[in-house]
């Protein structure tokens, strides 16, 4: 009997250690993948799908920037991502990462594609590297109810476009109005008024030769369309009757006056126009960019943004088949609902079928025909456009100067910008969330708080872009290193409305509402708080503490916030308002966090430690 017990101990210990050591093979075997996202949007709900769709992978997601040289200098520093996206695209500006990526083409989810779409990637040898992801539809966003109320028909054509502005302005309302303040709403707004000249034959001929151009051979503007594109655009800054002062326009003032009912077209995008529609009830619908005739009419597209491959996914056959599998999700039918509202992109997909929504029912004949001209958005047109369109705007150029400027710029040799060394880092902290937070984003936070001299700080949404490497830093790379328009915020806050604050960016609302979207949890600083979850992505603060201490719920503390509180409250986001007590608290100071880095490191200065700032546990 002893024999047997002892032999049915053996076996039971046997069946227990395979059991370990399968469970721990298991979790040796599980995939990562790192995807840098081009726009902190893409964590409403496609990271948090990608997790749920493929439990067996660790997915980071980090929100990067939106510019090729941002991934050449992660590549610089060795830590290309597995996948990227990226928004403001070209071949000629991606050429200096092309061997570092994949090549695509042979792919399942190429074959997807259609073909003239995939052939605008194409590289001369033959690769693709890069994949569209949907097409975004820009425009004008008109509001009905204006035109309706004064009795105003909507125009057909350029004519019937320069006319309703004049009708309008007549009546103290603005005809039209553009952010001009952002470098894209210029660069769209230039093409976008000479679209027919920018499809010709010989425009063609000479985009090609743009995009192929060498550093040793850059391309000018050529002699006989883009002079005509400068004279039309010379002509719709009057037509649309704009301001010296509409030079600096931004979003935050041109939106709200467009729902006041105080503007009647705005420039924007099929998804703006679907937003504006739900969430802020505007009656509002798209127009194309007019043409002499209806029938010359046209959209400006581009892709939601670029995915490619780092190509050492390669050398890992078990990873490269988990990242061609998510490459499939991304591209298919849910995978690119996921991005933005169905009804406001197209697809480039033969398999993923869209339906235009009543926001583009004004639009459908452009769709129909397939007139949609693909805007050119390499970096240099970015920058060089938003320079030249803003001189023009305030008077200091015509169309002939805007012209030469424009030319000589695109041939100047490239600017390397300020390379001075601000500091040179001696310790690299990972980005990734640890057991008790993100070391990189820990240091940013630690150090802005530190320069700012705040007693608390906070980092919502995404405030991090990068890891903190070991090495040299110029401004351009503190820069990198925080999120894009990184917003600063402060104000006085008792203890008690001080863990009101962190309830505000952790729990989950009483509608179901989630302020932490794809794990984009607050990185707090000379603050520690410890949250509940059952793993579904939903948090509660169960503590918040100080030093590690109870927080005096009647003392003051000067709290500084960085983020982007429009990610937080706006209802197509994260759908959680701050309340009222606690904005009426906070005073608006700018959106370049990483001037705090700067003014910090200067000199050789490091960033301050990371600290263990959050604890989760199980429910």
């Amino acid at each position: 009997m002893k024999k047997r017990l002892i032999a049915l101990v053996l076996a039971l210990a046997v069946v227990l250690c395979a059991a370990g050591c399968a469970a721990k093979q298991q979790e040796q075997d599980r995939v990562s993948i790192t995807m840098y996202l081009w726009d902190k949007t893409m964590t409403k709900a496609l990271s948090s799908w990608l997790e749920e769709a493929f439990p067996e992978i660790d997915f980071t997601f980090v929100v990067g920037y939106n510019t090729m040289d941002f991934y050449a200098d992660l590549n610089d520093r060795g830590a290309l991502p597995d996948i990227i996206t990226c928004r403001r695209f070209s071949l000629n500006d991606a050429a200096n990462l092309s061997e570092l990526l994949m090549d695509l083409s042979q792919t399942e989810v190429a074959g997807t594609f259609y073909d003239s779409y995939l052939e605008n990637n194409r590289e001369p040898g033959g690769a693709v590297r890069w994949l569209p992801m949907c097409a975004e539809i820009d425009g004008y966003i008109a509001n009905l109810d204006l035109f309706e109320q004064y009795d105003i028909p909507l125009p057909t054509n350029y004519g019937e476009f320069a006319e309703v502005c004049r009708q309008f302005e007549e009546l103290g309302i603005n005809g039209y109005v553009n952010d001009y303040d952002e470098d894209y709403s210029c660069l769209e707004a230039l093409q976008g008024c000479a679209i027919p000249e920018l499809m010709t034959i010989e425009s063609t001929l000479w985009r090609r030769a743009y995009e192929s151009e060498t550093q040793d051979s850059p391309v000018g503007l050529d002699k006989q369309v883009w002079p005509r594109v400068f004279e039309k655009f010379r002509q719709y800054l009057l037509d649309t009757r704009t301001e010296p002062s509409d030079a600096d326009m931004d979003y935050e003032i041109m939106a709200p006056d467009f729902f006041d009912g105080k503007t009647a077209i705005i420039r924007g995008t099929a998804t703006d126009c679907v937003m504006f529609r739900q969430n802020e009830g505007v009656n509002c619908a798209m127009l194309p960019y007019f043409g002499e005739t209806s029938e010359d009419s046209w959209l400006l597209t581009y892709p939601h943004c670029q995915v490619a491959v780092n190509r050492q996914v390669e050398e890992d056959p078990a990873k490269n088949a988990e990242v061609q599998r998510v490459l499939g999700a991304l591209f298919s039918q849910e995978g690119q609902s996921r991005l933005e509202p169905s009804s406001a992109l197209l697809s480039y997909n033969k398999n993923v079928q869209t339906e235009l929504g009543s926001a583009l029912s004004l639009v459908e004949d452009c769709v129909n025909q397939n007139h949609l001209y693909m805007r050119l958005a390499s970096t240099e047109f970015f920058s060089v456009s938003a320079d030249v369109v803003r001189k023009m705007i305030r008077g200091e150029y015509g169309a002939q100067e805007a012209y030469a400027d424009f030319d000589a710029k695109l041939t100047a040799p490239p600017d390397p910008g300020d390379t001075r060394v601000i500091t040179t880092q001696k310790t690299a902290y990972e980005y990734a969330m640890g057991e008790h937070g993100s070391p990189a984003a820990s240091a940013v936070i630690n150090t802005a708080r530190e320069q700012f001299g705040a007693d608390v700080a906070i980092g919502y949404s995404s405030v991090v872009a990068a890891p903190v490497f070991a090495g040299d830093y110029t401004e351009q790379q503190l820069h990198w290193l925080t999120a894009n328009r990184l917003r600063i915020r402060y104000g006085s806050f008792t203890g008690g409305e001080l863990i009101e604050l962190m309830q505000w960016l952790v729990n989950v609302k009483e509608d179901g509402s989630n302020p932490i979207r794809g794990g984009l949890m607050p990185v707090t600083s000379a603050l520690e708080y410890t949250v509940a979850t059952d793993g579904t992505g939903e948090y509660t603060l169960t503590r918040v503490t100080r030093d590690g201490r109870s927080l005096d719920e009647d003392a003051v503390y000067s709290v500084l916030l960085l983020g982007d509180l429009n990610y937080i409250e706006a209802s197509y986001y994260c759908n959680c308002p701050i309340p009222q007590n606690l904005a009426d608290k906070l005073v608006y100071e700018g959106k370049k966090g990483y001037t705090l880095l700067t003014a910090a490191l200067k000199g050789g200065n490091q960033l301050e430690k990371p600290t263990d700032y959050v604890t989760i546990r199980s429910r």
